[in-house]
């Protein structure tokens, strides 16, 4: 499987890095506005990869994608002082009308995987400029935010965050809702096992853990500028999802006809991924605090969507 990466910055460079150890891809290819920047990028990559796997690694125009497919797209504007979210956004919109349609001119047949924030926008954008069905436009939406909440879960209970099945829906931002209702660890539920293993979750705990999540991004941009390494593993799951035509069940985000009773949004829950890109959603029980979160959470991205016209 071949996979293209728009944007060669650090989290297009962690999502190559994480494809070059984990192998499900058989190439990639890196491309961005710096052809240095992506050939250094491609060239430093390569070296890792007689450690891991076969995959060919190399830096290219769009032409080079030729035949992708996936493509991840990275790419985007950093905001300037004094300029706001909506300005921003629309930067960012006029961004991806470009590499939407060149990604699509050599590879009309790639599933899109968008990365770049506020990426459930970007998401709702990019199914509108691509013309595609939105189960082959797909964000990375809260495949993170719920892996930080599985990480901190585990940590608290003193189990493997791979045994703990917990969801982050909505928002991948400040209005995001962790869904404790229906979590478990194993088969039995959040809250038996912490009273069985002596570690409760009292409100404090649950509040702590809230903090961590949400919080997260703000912490680790404050201490080293960006976050990387945990959105490039995810995009790399994702595509390995892709590939192995695996139906796993990920937070992720799609353009979706109506949630909480707002209509024509992009914002995560839980989607099958296979080959064809996302193939159903499966609408999660939430409990009524959860459920109000969750209409929030819609009437806010919707309301960031709007102004842009998409």
């Amino acid at each position: 499987m071949k996979v293209a990466i728009v944007g060669a910055g650090q989290v297009g460079a962690a999502a190559a890095y994480a494809l070059a150890l984990q192998g499900p891809a058989s190439e990639i290819v890196l491309i961005d506005r710096s052809a240095a920047l992506a050939a250094a990028q491609a060239e430093d990559i390569a070296h890792a990869v007689p450690f891991a796997s076969a995959v060919r690694v190399r830096a290219g125009d769009y032409d080079a994608a030729a035949g992708s497919a996936v493509a991840i797209l990275a790419a985007g504007v950093a905001q300037k002082p004094g300029e706001t979210r909506l300005e921003l956004l629309g930067r960012n919109a006029a961004v991806f009308a470009e590499v939407v349609a060149e990604v699509l001119r050599v590879a009309p047949d790639a599933i899109l995987l968008v990365a770049s924030n506020p990426v459930d926008v970007m998401t709702q954008a990019a199914t509108r400029l691509s013309n595609l069905p939105p189960a082959r436009v797909i964000g990375s939406g809260t495949i993170l935010d719920t892996a930080r909440f599985r990480h901190l879960l585990g940590r608290h209970l003193g189990v493997a965050p791979q045994s703990v099945h917990g969801l982050v829906l909505g928002e991948h931002g400040d209005s995001e809702v962790l869904c404790w209702s229906g979590a478990t660890v194993g088969a039995a539920p959040l809250a038996v096992v912490a009273r069985d293993l002596g570690r409760p979750l009292d409100p404090a705990a649950m509040e702590t853990i809230d903090e961590g999540v949400r919080r997260a991004a703000y912490r680790i941009i404050e201490g080293k500028g960006a976050t990387w390494f945990g959105i490039g593993a995810g995009l790399a799951r994702i595509v390995r999802a892709i590939g192995a035509d695996a139906r796993d069940v990920l937070t992720l985000s799609m353009l979706t006809p109506e949630v909480a009773g707002v209509r024509e949004l992009a914002l995560s829950l839980p989607r099958v991924i296979g080959a064809e890109g996302i193939i159903a959603t499966l609408p999660p029980a939430l409990s009524p605090p959860e459920a109000e979160a969750l209409a929030r959470s819609a009437a806010i991205l919707k309301a960031s969507a709007d102004p842009l016209g998409f």
